[in-house]
């Protein structure tokens, strides 16, 4: 699975680039803090393949998974993959890298 880092992926939402950023976090995380305009499917859920928001999606439409340090997100990844997702990308160091970019 390919990678995009924090600074990546905010280069590309200052550019207003439309991207489909996955949150798999649990509720109580998410209220903490939350990357603007990213789409909430706990871990559990996508493992459960109860995928909600994702079923409307093309297989081919980029896919950028975020967790909290990267590790979830990269299971949630593989486990799209596995279901024929094919433009899936793993955000490293997740919601902790994204913070110490943007200070928050």
């Amino acid at each position: 699975m390919d990678t995009i880092s924090a600074q990546e992926l905010k280069r590309r939402m200052d550019a207003g680039e439309s991207l489909h950023i996955i949150d798999v976090r649990e509720p109580d995380e998410v209220a903490e803090s939350r990357i603007e305009g990213s789409t909430h499917i706990p871990l559990g859920d996508i493992m459960s393949f109860q995928l909600g928001e994702l079923e409307d999606l093309d297989k081919d439409t980029e896919l950028i998974m975020q967790c909290r340090s990267g590790k979830r997100s990269m299971q949630a990844g593989m486990m799209l993959e596995t279901m024929g997702f094919t433009n899936v990308k793993n955000m490293e160091g997740g919601i902790l890298d994204w913070q110490a970019l943007n200070g928050k």
